[in-house]
């Protein structure tokens, strides 16, 4: 069973203005959790988006705690403070900021749980992922080195995909709305992925925190009805409209051709989506003892179906 308890964990969010952090930060503090967020004390004019974010997150009942990544003194004061440290920091310096922030809990040493910033694919099956795509999954296993060395108590959460990057689209890289007249599918289009719509994959790892099923392992979100091919998607997109898309297929070494054509962000796009979509490696494997699901331990959770997500785009 789910630890029950009235005492709720302290948790530091870092990374809480960014696509997946803002919503872990929201669905903390509905949670009920004294959440704090860490953020940059010299943030620039440009980013008044983010200072937004925090202020909005402020309001509903978050503490703001400025510390640079660069001070280890005020980090470990911050982690010191929380039960669960959270990272969901993104890009380039991903790996290099969460190494500093697992030596703050290591010499901090009262957390009682650390999330590091993964909320995607399991990077430890993905050392043959091809480049420049793997660079996200060689990161993410540095993180977990780290973490593992220094004995921190860690869950990682395995999100697969945000139906904002792969059903809003039906999976079609350079657009953000759904078709309404042709799609591209990848080789037969019947290899199955996995789709979580964002908010839950923030209700999901919050669940996780104080629970000792997920201590030391790997969660996956595998909601069952999302369990879904390209195909099966665009087919459910078909019956909202009441029309059949045009449907044409690109083969897998013409899908890889693209990559020397496109900019980096999308040549890793291009990358993941052939292990998506090619391979399966988001379903094509059992769950092992080390790890659990989230929607068998939390059944309560009433996830958001690929057809209800789609019906915002009628």
């Amino acid at each position: 069973m789910e630890k029950e308890s009235n005492k709720k964990s302290r948790v530091l969010i870092v990374g809480a203005t960014g696509y997946i952090g803002r919503r872990i930060a929201r669905a903390s503090l509905a949670a009920g959790h004294p959440t704090s967020l860490l953020h940059r004390p010299d943030m620039k004019p440009q980013e008044i988006e983010k200072v937004q974010t925090l202020l909005q997150l402020k309001a509903t009942g978050a503490r703001l705690i400025p510390v640079s990544f660069d001070n280890h003194p005020g980090l470990v004061k911050a982690v010191s403070e929380a039960d669960v440290v959270i990272s969901a920091l993104n890009g380039p310096t991903m790996a290099s900021l969460q190494l500093k922030l697992v030596d703050a809990i290591k010499e901090a040493g009262n957390v009682k749980r650390f999330l590091p910033s993964e909320f995607g694919t399991d990077p430890s099956r993905m050392a043959h992922a091809i480049a420049p795509g793997n660079v996200t999954f060689i990161d993410k296993m540095e993180v977990r080195k780290a973490i593992e060395q220094a004995c921190i108590p860690f869950t990682y959460i395995s999100a697969n995909f945000y139906m904002a990057k792969s059903v809003a689209n039906l999976a079609q890289i350079e657009k953000i709305f759904p078709p309404r007249e042709s799609v591209v599918l990848y080789g037969d289009g019947n290899v199955k992925s996995i789709y979580l719509d964002e908010d839950d994959v923030a209700t999901y790892t919050i669940k996780t925190i104080d629970d000792p099923r997920t201590l030391n392992k790997t969660v996956y979100l595998r909601p069952p009805e999302n369990i879904l091919s390209q195909r099966e998607v665009v087919e459910e997109w078909e019956k909202l409209i009441g029309k059949e898309l045009h449907k044409t297929s690109i083969s897998a070494h013409d899908f890889l051709a693209l990559i020397p054509e496109k900019e980096f962000p999308e040549q890793i796009a291009i990358a993941h989506f052939y292990h998506f979509f090619y391979e399966g490696c988001l379903a094509n494997f059992e769950i092992g003892e080390d790890s659990e699901e989230a929607s068998m331990l939390y059944p309560e959770v009433n996830y958001t179906r690929v057809r209800d997500y789609l019906k915002r785009y009628l």
